[in-house]
C-alpha cells in the first residue's frame, strides 16, 4: 500500500478507507458487532494488518512503511474517530516490534516482526507482580543461566492477554547481588514452554483479559535474551516510551465522543449539572494540549519526559470522573437488559464505568505518576 506524501492528503486517504472499509467490515460481521468483543477487535485488527495498515513507522527493510510520527498519530486519530475498536495485540506492535527494532539481533528481528507484521503471532508483557506492580525494580522472578539456556521462575499478574498470546517479553532477576535497577534481563518467552501457567481474573465486567503467569523451571534459550544480560532495565524502560504521544490520541478521540454523547442529555438539567460538563470539557482540552506537546517534543527527536506522568494521572482520573457522571445521568437504564439501542449505549456506558475502575492502576498508579511529578517536575525530595 502506498500514502500520499502531504498530511492532509494522508488524513484525508485513511480517513475515506477507514469509512469504507469499517463500515462493510461492521455489516458483514456474523453476530451482533461489539467494540468490546476480544474476537471482533481481533478480526479487525487482522484485516488492518491484511491490507498493510501495520508496521507504519518501521524500517522498509523489515516490511514497514517509515511514515513520520505525524502520520502514526494521524491514522491513530482517524481510527479511532471513526469508531473502530483498539486492537487486541496492542503491546506486539506498539511496544514490542520498536523494542526489537532498536534493540534486537538481526535474528530475532527476522524471526519475530513478520508475525507482529501479520498479526500471527500475539504478545504479551510479564512485567508486574504480586509484590511488585508500579514498583517494578523489586521484582523476584528469577532466571539463572544454564549453559545455552535461562531457567526461569517466577510469577507475573496483570498481564493482559495472557491466555490468548503466543509470546511474552519478561524482565526477570539475573544477578541477585547488583542493585534493583540493575542484574534484570529482558527474554522473549513462549507461551507454549513446558512449565508456563496461564490462571486468567475475572473482572467486574466478567471479563477475564488480565491474567496471571507462572513460571516454573521454564528453559528459556539464550538467543532469545534481548541486548545484554542485566542491562533489561534499559531496554524496558525504552520499550514503555516507545508509544509516547501516540497512545493517548485514541482515548481522547473517544473522551471527546463520550462528552458528545452526555452533552445531548443535558438538555433538562440544571446549571450545576451543566457546570459539571464544561468542567470535564475542559479536562479533554487541556489533555489534548498535553498530548500534542508530547507529540511535537517527540517528532523533534526530544526523549520523553516525566511531563507524561501528569497527562497520564489526569488522563485516568478525569476519564473516570467522565463515565460516573454519565452513569449518574442514564440512571436505572444502566441496570437494564432490554434491546434497542438506547439500552445498547447504556450497556456500553455500564462496561466502560466498570472497566474504567482499572485506568487509575495501570501504567503505573495515581500514587506513581504523583511521586515522579513532585520529584521530576516539583524538584520536591523523596518523602517531602
Amino acid at each position: 500500500m502506498s500514502f500520499p506524501n502531504d498530511d492532509g492528503a494522508f488524513r484525508a486517504y485513511i480517513r475515506a478507507w477507514l469509512e469504507e472499509h469499517y463500515a462493510a467490515f461492521v455489516a458483514q460481521w456474523p453476530a451482533d458487532p461489539d467494540p468490546r468483543d476480544l474476537a471482533f477487535r481481533r478480526a479487525w485488527e487482522n484485516k488492518l494488518c491484511a491490507h498493510g495498515l501495520s508496521g507504519l513507522g518501521w524500517p522498509q527493510a523489515y516490511g514497514g512503511h517509515a511514515l513520520s510520527l505525524a502520520k502514526q498519530a494521524i491514522f491513530h486519530e482517524e481510527h479511532a474517530l471513526c469508531g473502530a475498536p483498539l486492537g487486541v495485540n496492542l503491546i506486539g506492535h506498539g511496544i514490542l516490534a520498536p523494542t526489537l527494532l532498536h534493540f534486537g539481533t538481526e535474528a530475532q528481528k527476522r524471526e519475530f516482526l513478520p508475525g507482529v507484521l501479520s498479526n500471527s503471532t500475539i504478545w504479551c508483557q510479564g512485567y508486574s507482580e504480586p509484590s511488585a506492580g508500579s514498583d517494578l525494580a523489586s521484582l523476584r522472578t528469577r532466571a539463572h543461566r544454564d549453559g545455552d539456556s535461562y531457567v526461569l521462575n517466577g510469577h507475573k499478574i496483570w498481564t493482559s492477554f495472557a491466555d490468548l498470546a503466543d509470546w511474552c517479553f519478561v524482565l526477570a532477576r539475573t544477578d541477585k547481588a547488583q542493585p534493583r535497577h540493575r542484574g534484570l534481563s529482558f527474554l522473549l518467552v513462549d507461551m507454549s514452554l513446558p512449565g508456563v501457567r496461564v490462571q486468567p481474573i475475572r473482572q467486574l465486567t466478567g471479563e477475564a483479559e488480565f491474567c496471571e503467569v507462572f513460571f516454573e523451571d521454564v528453559r528459556v534459550e539464550a538467543r532469545y535474551r534481548v541486548g545484554d544480560e542485566n542491562q533489561g532495565w534499559k531496554i524496558a524502560m525504552a520499550a514503555a516510551s516507545y508509544e509516547r504521544g501516540t497512545y493517548f490520541l485514541p482515548r481522547l478521540v473517544r473522551f471527546r465522543q463520550e462528552l458528545d454523547d452526555i452533552r445531548g442529555w443535558l438538555a433538562h438539567e440544571s446549571v450545576a449539572t451543566r457546570r459539571r460538563w464544561a468542567r470535564l470539557a475542559i479536562d479533554s482540552h487541556v489533555l489534548g494540549l498535553k498530548t500534542r506537546r508530547a507529540l511535537r517534543q517527540a517528532m523533534s527527536g526530544g526523549p520523553p519526559g516525566p511531563e507524561g506522568s501528569s497527562t497520564k494521572v489526569h488522563w485516568s482520573e478525569a476519564h473516570q470522573a467522565l463515565l460516573d457522571f454519565a452513569v449518574e445521568l442514564l440512571g436505572d437504564s444502566v441496570c437494564l437488559d432490554a434491546p434497542g439501542e438506547d439500552a445498547r449505549k447504556a450497556a456500553l456506558y455500564t462496561h466502560a464505568y466498570l472497566w474504567s475502575r482499572a485506568e487509575t492502576i495501570l501504567a503505573g498508579t495515581s500514587e506513581i505518576q504523583r511521586n515522579i511529578i513532585a520529584e521530576k517536575i516539583l524538584g520536591l525530595p523523596k518523602g517531602a
